[in-house]
C-alpha cells in the first residue's frame, strides 16, 4: 500500500462517534430512500458519492470524456467524500449512498474493463480512504427493479443504459456480487417484498447486534 506523506497525508485517525455505513447496489434499487430513513433514525450525517461540487458535472464527464478521465473524476469524488466522512464521523454516524464499490462495479461494466485493472488504479489511494464498518449490498429481482425504476424521479441516461444496453444490467449485478465477495465489510440484503422501513430495521438490527 502506498504511504501518502506531506499534504497528501490525511493525518491521524479521528475517533469515530458512530458507525460508517455504506449502501451499495444497482441504480433504482432504493439506496437513496433507505439512506434518508437511516439518516433520520440514526441521527446520522449523509452524503452521496460523488458529492457536490462534483455531482452536477457527472453527466458532462460521462458524455464528453474517455474512460480514464472518467475514472479520475470519480476517484476525485470518492477522495472528497472520504474527507467529508472523516469530519462527519467525529460527530456521529454516517450513511453513504454509494462509495468505492460503485466506482469499481460501474466503471468496469460501462467500459468493459477487468475489475482488477480498476482496483489497481485505486490501490495507491487506499491508505487515504476511510473504510466502512459495514457495506450493505442491496439486491432485487427484475420484477421488483422494473417497479422501482418506474417510480424513480431522477431517471437519467445511466439508468436508461442500465436497462436498455444489452447485457449491462446482468454485468452490473455480477460486478457487485464479485466486489461484495472480496469486501470484508459486506452484508448482502435481499430487498424483494420488503418496504424501506423494514429494510431500515434489518440494517439497524445488524449494526446493533
Amino acid at each position: 500500500m502506498t504511504l501518502l506523506t506531506g499534504a497528501y497525508d490525511p493525518g491521524p485517525a479521528i475517533p469515530r462517534k458512530g458507525p460508517f455505513i455504506v449502501l451499495e447496489g444497482i441504480s433504482g434499487i432504493g439506496k437513496s430512500t433507505l439512506a434518508a430513513l437511516l439518516t433520520e433514525r440514526l441521527d446520522a450525517s449523509t452524503l452521496h458519492t460523488v458529492p457536490d461540487p462534483f455531482h452536477p458535472w457527472a453527466p458532462v464527464i460521462n458524455e464528453e470524456t474517455a474512460a480514464l478521465p472518467q475514472f479520475a473524476f470519480y476517484l476525485a469524488g470518492v477522495l472528497h467524500s472520504t474527507d467529508l466522512i472523516r469530519g462527519y464521523l467525529a460527530r456521529g454516524p454516517v450513511v453513504s449512498d454509494r462509495y468505492v464499490s460503485s466506482v469499481i462495479a460501474y466503471h468496469s461494466a460501462v467500459h468493459q474493463l477487468d475489475m482488477d485493472q480498476v482496483r489497481g488504479l485505486l490501490e495507491p489511494f487506499r491508505s487515504y480512504l476511510v473504510h466502512p464498518d459495514r457495506t450493505f449490498y442491496l439486491r432485487c429481482n427484475d420484477a421488483t427493479l422494473k417497479v422501482r425504476m418506474a417510480a424513480k424521479r431522477d431517471f437519467n441516461k445511466d439508468d436508461y443504459d442500465m436497462m436498455k444496453v444489452p447485457g449491462r444490467l446482468d454485468l452490473l449485478r455480477r460486478n457487485f456480487a464479485a466486489v461484495a465477495a472480496q469486501d470484508p465489510t459486506a452484508v448482502i440484503v435481499d430487498t424483494d417484498n420488503r418496504r424501506p422501513d423494514e429494510l431500515a430495521d434489518v440494517i439497524i438490527n445488524h449494526i446493533q447486534a
